[in-house]
């Protein structure tokens, strides 16, 4: 007696195959007239609605682009709302770039760290130790100090930038501008 084919129900004969089936797969297409991608960005119809388009993720961010989530608040109203969605999602602020899983002490950016090693410092130093390590090197390798040496010249638009970037940073965490 021969075997018909084989059977793929794992030894478990009142149950099928796994992924057996062979029934095609529904695939809700995008709203947008004439888009054939599939549709899997919800967006509301009109506000407060819970109706919904279905377009696939670029019309998805050209519907959203003009997006006004304060749209037709007076400007008191608009302020109100705006100070109440900051308080209630003050968890979220702490969480613009990932702060539990910052390199080095905790408290710098990947890039600011980076910026430490060109400037020659270690990780706990401070703003003024970067302004008189920017000082030093800048010095070193100004392309007036070695005028035909790119090697300085590189390294010293590498020694500009790290400054700008713990600049940058050191007036973020201050609060202070310009």
């Amino acid at each position: 007696m021969a075997r018909a084919g084989r059977r793929n129900d794992w030894g478990f004969p009142r149950w099928g195959g796994y992924g057996a089936e062979r029934q095609a797969q529904q695939v809700r297409m995008c709203d947008r007239h004439g888009c054939d991608q599939p549709g899997d960005c919800p967006a509301p119809k009109s506000p407060n609605s819970r109706e919904r388009w279905y377009f696939c993720q670029a019309h998805a961010a050209e519907y959203n682009k003009g997006w006004d989530y304060f749209q037709g608040l007076d400007e008191e109203e608009r302020t109100r709302r705006e100070r109440e969605e900051q308080a209630t999602a003050s968890g979220f602020a702490g969480g613009a770039f990932y702060g539990w899983g910052r390199p080095g002490d905790g408290t710098r950016t990947r890039d600011e760290m980076r910026a430490l090693e060109i400037l020659e410092l270690e990780a706990d130093a401070d703003f003024e130790m970067v302004r008189k390590s920017w000082r030093r090197l800048a010095k070193e390798y100004h392309p007036d100090v070695k005028p035909d040496d790119k090697d300085a010249a590189m390294r010293f638009q590498a020694i500009q930038a790290a400054y700008d970037v713990l600049k940058v940073a050191e007036e973020r965490r201050t609060g202070k501008m310009g």
